[in-house]
């Protein structure tokens, strides 16, 4: 690189965070030049580009997005600099396997730190987010939003979500959902609706798209409070006034073994220790332990996730179609998540192996994610994988399918037989309460 010349660099990401980082750090910044993205982990995106309308004056064209297993090539290609990594839930091994590939190449390797990309807010935030995927993230941020809106008093609770860009990139610049229709106007996919929806049946607000610093100012304005609500394990968007981190002792170690969830274990006010019923007390003092050894300060609350379905007797004996949520199952890594909890606790006969009776993307996803148990991850990715899923489910050979996502997925699935929706909510065990924490810092007197 010439003194004079700006550095050239590839941000490595999913199309979520490396986006957030070039909309931060590095849009108007003269001394970079992104020549593009490099995708992993969201299906179809890499051949798209980042709209010129979000990338600014100093991308006229927008920027490509190209798939990671090109990266040595572009590299070469275009004597990168600097290659960023900018995505997450993936072990501190994967990280530095692309570091290696990267300097073999002739590039730097790097991350920006979360100062650099956190955007100030006007209201008062609560961040919730997690060391994985599949924590229990998801309930934890409605029992903020319940223990916000009915214990502490605010009226206009306002949640902003961490990115799940799967459609029309500038259409998605800022999104706002407050009823079903926003998301059937937004053409929104099974897990951007496994997230939005709750939020909307509570009353609430919520938001997401591209650009979080116009979405964060478009939310101040209708908001008292703000929730941050994590996606994967990534850091917080935005600079919070109480960050909140989940654990899974069904993956005790995970804390500290992925990126970039043991950074924020370290950055966390406190850390939540979920599924303790249904944990093994070696793995919940194990990640007690580990806890405690990076981040003494953080008080720890202990939680529950305990499992509802509408009729118990329809599941007792019957052999059973497990639906679990989709990144739980694929990039998560868990084999089995709250339907199979309910399969047992209920005294289903038998569940059925669905992989038999997988069709198209459902069949290729198993084949990607091997250890993917014998449960259904609901895939929704596009109308075309929400019809294979529908297939899956209606070729299985099951008495009765027990649908563990946080939506309604018969709402969006013809589902042709008895079906039975398993709900699962944060329950807090013993003391501190979230609800005594969060009055502690965001009570009004």
């Amino acid at each position: 690189m010439s003194i004079n010349q700006p550095q050239k660099v590839l941000l490595a990401g999913a199309a979520g965070r490396d986006f957030h980082n070039f909309n931060t750090y590095f849009r108007q910044n003269n001394a970079y030049r992104v020549i593009g993205f490099t995708a992993t982990q969201i299906p179809n995106i890499e051949g798209r580009r980042y709209p010129a309308m979000l990338a600014g004056s100093l991308y006229p064209d927008g920027i490509p997005i190209y798939p990671e297993d090109g990266l040595e090539d572009l590299i070469d290609r275009h004597g990168i600099d600097d290659v960023v990594f900018a995505y997450s839930d993936v072990s501190h091994e994967t990280v530095m396997h692309l570091a290696s590939r990267t300097l073999a190449a002739g590039a730097g390797f790097r991350f920006l730190s979360p100062l650099q990309t956190m955007v100030a807010s006007s209201k008062p935030l609560v961040s919730v987010c997690a060391v994985r995927t599949g924590c229990g993230k998801s309930q934890t941020s409605r029992r903020v939003l319940s223990i916000l809106q009915d214990e502490i008093g605010y009226e206009r609770v306002v949640a902003i979500r961490h990115p799940m860009p799967y459609g029309d990139l500038a259409q998605q610049s800022v999104q706002r959902f407050a009823t079903h229709e926003d998301m059937e106007r937004h053409n929104c996919t099974i897990e951007e609706m496994e997230e939005y929806e709750p939020y909307v049946e509570r009353g609430a607000v919520i938001y997401a798209g591209i650009d979080y610093e116009a979405i964060l100012r478009q939310a101040e304005a209708e908001a008292d409070i703000i929730i941050w609500d994590g996606g994967n394990n990534d850091l917080p968007f935005y600079r919070s006034d109480f960050h909140i981190v989940v654990t899974d002792p069904h993956r005790p170690g995970h804390e500290l073994r992925y990126h970039p969830g043991e950074t924020n274990l370290r950055m966390a006010d406190a850390v939540v220790i979920n599924k303790v019923d249904t944990a093994d007390h070696e793995n919940v003092v194990t990640v007690q332990h580990n806890i405690r050894q990076v981040n003494p300060g953080a008080t720890i609350v202990k939680a529950a996730s305990p499992i509802f379905v509408s009729d118990p007797a329809a599941i007792r004996g019957k052999r059973v179609l497990v639906v679990e949520d989709g990144p739980t199952l694929t990039h998560g890594e868990m084999a089995y998540g709250a339907g199979v909890v309910a399969a047992d606790y209920f005294d289903a006969a038998e569940i059925v192996d669905p992989r038999p009776y997988a069709v198209r993307s459902i069949s290729a996803t198993y084949e990607k994610y091997p250890t993917t148990g014998t449960v259904l991850p609901a895939m929704g990715y596009g109308d075309e994988q929400i019809a294979d899923l529908q297939e899956t489910i209606n070729n299985t050979p099951a008495d009765v399918v027990l649908v563990a996502t946080p939506i309604d997925l018969a709402r969006i699935v013809d589902i042709q037989k008895p079906n039975q929706r398993v709900r699962y909510e944060l329950q807090e065990i013993g003391r501190p309460t979230l609800t005594e924490l969060l009055q502690a810092r965001f009570g009004r007197s």
